[in-house]
């Protein structure tokens, strides 16, 4: 029956086969045009699922809080008020000194200073709404993919907060009446996020500094990140992993400030227990992987992956960053985490240090500096 049709369609086309023009030329000029046919059907039908997302974003908004869309702007105004919001000074972090083209400032506004080590005692889902203005709509084209989701996530994080102050009463229970909106909606969210992290643009506009501000405070609040957890952790995961490996491959020239500002991102995420774990077992799995291959690299005289080289760090550095936390959190050993992953670490460990020493003393000396954090209770 194929085959038969294949004939027809030959057929038909030479038959009908305008003048001056081969059957190969009038062929693809077919193709071209039920191909855009079938690209004008497909932008319609994502128009329209659009439409359908954001109509139910709206219909679960109400459902948690009737009274949020009608008092939703002077509420959060009054609140704002109080909490002495300057949006102003908020923008003029975003802007350039004049004197590198790099803008580090953009991901302080993420909640956190600088320097990773004062920022550990700073509480996102607190400051959240000191630190971010009302919503600015004016994005890129690329960036109005996002405009849904974020919008739906941030009023849920409004909603969240003036019901923990008391000015409105809102049921959280219909969250998990609704998986499907939850999960597209952070679904999309990570989806544009890595999207920007794969070709950044510095310096970061507002929008997106304001949508990963959104997804940190949606998973670090007490009472939404059990509803958003359940529903969406396998795409958290994939998120995770995803950043990871944009560390890993990036061989840009200038990709070391779109680097630190995924590393931010992949710590801020591992601030929660329950993704902890599993974002330590990933960069545990990478480091050792690449230190058994630079290994083997090394004994045989091979070359190796020197961008994988120079961006394995930033890995290290965020490894070493979660077990320091895991520490000072807990008032215990961070060898509290005792995963699979570990134990293969540590198994060999030893060996590979002292043959890579000599010749990688920096990679030798963070291999160390983790393996010291994950048997620092068989230290102590």
């Amino acid at each position: 029956y194929l085959k038969i049709s294949k004939l027809a369609l030959a057929f038909a086309i030479i038959h009908s086969k305008p003048p001056g023009k081969s059957c190969k030329e009038y062929t693809e000029h077919l193709a071209k045009t039920v191909s855009e046919r079938d690209f004008g059907w497909k932008s319609k039908v994502e128009v329209l699922e659009a439409e359908v997302l954001r109509l139910r974003q709206e219909l679960l908004l109400i459902k948690i809080c009737p009274r949020f869309c009608l008092e939703n702007d002077a509420s959060a105004e009054t609140l704002l008020d109080q909490e002495c919001i300057n949006p102003m000074s908020y923008s003029s972090q975003l802007e350039d000194s004049g004197c590198d083209v790099s803008n580090d400032y953009a991901f302080d506004s993420l909640g956190i200073a600088s320097d990773f080590h004062q920022s550990e005692h700073v509480d996102t889902s607190k400051c959240w709404l000191e630190r971010v203005p009302p919503f600015n709509l004016c994005c890129t084209s690329k960036e109005e993919s996002l405009t849904a989701p974020v919008q739906f996530l941030q009023h849920l994080l409004e909603i969240r907060k003036l019901s923990e102050g008391g000015i409105l009463q809102a049921d959280f229970t219909e969250l998990e009446n609704d998986s499907f909106t939850v999960f597209n909606s952070v679904s999309q969210l990570l989806d544009g996020l890595t999207i920007f992290y794969n070709s950044p643009k510095f310096p970061v506009s507002n929008f997106l500094t304001e949508a990963v501000c959104v997804l940190i405070s949606l998973i670090t609040d007490t009472k939404l990140s059990n509803h958003v957890l359940k529903k969406c952790f396998k795409k958290l995961e994939e998120f995770k992993k995803n950043l990871i490996q944009i560390i890993l491959r990036n061989s840009n020239v200038n990709r070391f400030q779109a680097l630190h500002a995924v590393s931010h991102t992949l710590v801020l995420l591992g601030r929660n227990n329950i993704l902890r774990n599993s974002l330590i077992s990933f960069l545990l799995s990478e480091v050792r992987q690449f230190a058994e291959q630079l290994l083997q690299a090394h004994q045989i005289q091979a070359m190796y992956d020197i961008t994988q080289y120079e961006n394995i760090f930033l890995l290290c550095m965020i490894l070493e960053q979660l077990l320091q936390n895991e520490t000072e959190e807990s008032n215990i050993s961070s060898s509290d985490y005792d995963g699979e992953e570990k134990i293969k670490f540590l198994k060999n460990l030893d060996q590979i240090i002292l043959h890579l020493s000599d010749e990688f003393p920096l990679f030798s000396l963070y291999l160390w500096r983790v393996s010291v954090l994950l048997n620092s209770a068989q230290i102590q």
